[in-house]
């Protein structure tokens, strides 16, 4: 009888691990936390996906939106891993160094793994999409380098995947929520046109894939609709796929087929 591929559980993987992390307050508990999942030597493309899960910057939804879509990814041969950033009462930057130095520290233990530093990307969801675009599109965090060898990779993403994300502050069918637990009330007024990711879009911003529900009651669709036409005018490689039907926080749902959609995109990366 045929032995069964191995097959590597996921592990935690510090982000600060010789010294403190920066904007450290008791209301953080455990967080930021990283887990990795590798998929089996066997089994690899070399791509690798860090995953930012939703929660209106007032939680973070691992299961549904972190570690599901991780385990989804890892049986397809891609690694990833699920970040567990900070989010309120800490305001922004913080939930951005977070991601940043993640994005670093993921791209040298890619790495090690004999993966390819150079094709990890961002997925997230909801209120952790607008995080993966803010990655995608904002300057550099100063208190996301700490002098060690992780400083030597960029924190900017291959590509970045978004699931019916937050994507602008400014406009009317702006995501209230997210703004007042990222900025506070009332929000500083640069920060709320600096965080719209609309506005932030360059051409130098990375390939995206974007998915959403037409009949989205939480985050209109207005925003995915919004940010692909800003990609389109900065001429970048942007695929976007709306559903008529599914709501918020659709996940990883059976009845949705963007997951295949996005093996065939990621394919292409």
């Amino acid at each position: 009888m045929q032995a069964a591929p191995s097959i590597n559980l996921p592990q935690p993987l510090p982000l600060w691990p010789d010294q403190p992390k920066p904007f450290a307050s008791e209301a953080d508990g455990e967080f930021p936390n990283l887990t990795v999942y590798l998929p089996a030597a066997d089994h690899r493309t070399g791509q690798t996906v860090l995953i930012l899960p939703g929660g209106g910057y007032q939680g973070v939804c691992s299961d549904r939106e972190g570690h599901r879509p991780a385990q989804y990814l890892n049986a397809h041969g891609i690694a990833a891993a699920v970040l567990e950033y900070r989010h309120a009462p800490q305001r922004h930057p913080v939930p951005l160094c977070d991601a940043q130095r993640a994005m670093r520290v993921l791209k040298g233990w890619a790495e090690k793994n004999g993966l390819n530093p150079g094709q990890v990307g961002v997925m997230g969801h909801s209120a952790g999409g607008h995080l993966a675009g803010s990655l995608s599109t904002q300057p550099e965090v100063p208190e996301s380098k700490t002098g060690d060898a992780t400083d030597a990779y960029s924190c900017l993403p291959a590509f970045t995947v978004l699931l019916y994300p937050v994507v602008s502050f400014t406009t009317d069918y702006a995501h209230l929520g997210s703004r007042k637990n990222l900025l506070g009330e009332p929000a500083d007024a640069d920060l709320v046109q600096q965080l719209s990711i609309e506005k932030a879009v360059t051409s130098e911003t990375p390939p995206m894939f974007i998915v959403h529900a037409q009949d989205d009651p939480g985050v209109k669709v207005s925003h995915s609709l919004g940010l692909f036409k800003a990609l389109t005018e900065k001429g970048v490689e942007a695929d976007l796929h709306i559903y008529a039907k599914g709501g918020h926080g659709f996940g990883m749902a059976h009845n949705h087929e963007w997951g295949p959609t996005l093996l065939r995109w990621l394919g292409r990366q």
